[in-house]
């Protein structure tokens, strides 16, 4: 039997809240989304063997190409979101965000033909998602 989606078990993810010190202050490392084009930040599900912090690294270079980096050992906030499946349906997830400091960015990575990436500030970054727990996170940098 199916429950109803309100019932239903919230699902994790991991993401990295990739920042650098720039010119003018912090930046934030944005990318776009493969289905939507929409921009968010690298996240990904839990990696067996990986922890949070690991399986985010991961993500970070799988969809922005981050090579090198400092991670934070607990998450610096969350956010929920419905996360569309192929078939149509979504599910909820929760989404624990890492802080990240970038020391290497490589443009040959697994999924640079698929995804656009960006540096910008945390206060644009904030205007540039749609989850509104991600866009207090990036407005509290």
């Amino acid at each position: 039997m199916l429950r109803p989606i309100l019932q239903r078990p919230k699902h994790l993810q991991v993401a990295a809240l990739c920042t650098r010190e720039g010119k003018a202050g912090k930046q934030v490392l944005l990318i776009t989304s493969r289905d939507t084009g929409r921009w968010i930040v690298p996240k990904g599900w839990p990696i067996d063997g990986l922890d949070g912090p690991e399986s985010a690294l991961q993500e970070a270079w799988e969809e922005a190409g981050v090579s090198k980096a400092d991670i934070e050992a607990d998450p610096i906030g969350i956010y929920e979101y419905q996360k569309g499946l192929d078939h149509g349906m979504s599910v909820p997830v929760v989404t624990q965000v890492y802080l990240t400091k970038v020391r290497s960015l490589e443009d040959d990575y697994p999924e640079a033909d698929e995804r656009s990436r960006r540096w910008v500030s945390p206060q644009d970054a904030a205007e540039l998602v749609d989850e509104p727990d991600l866009k207090a996170i990036l407005r509290d940098l």
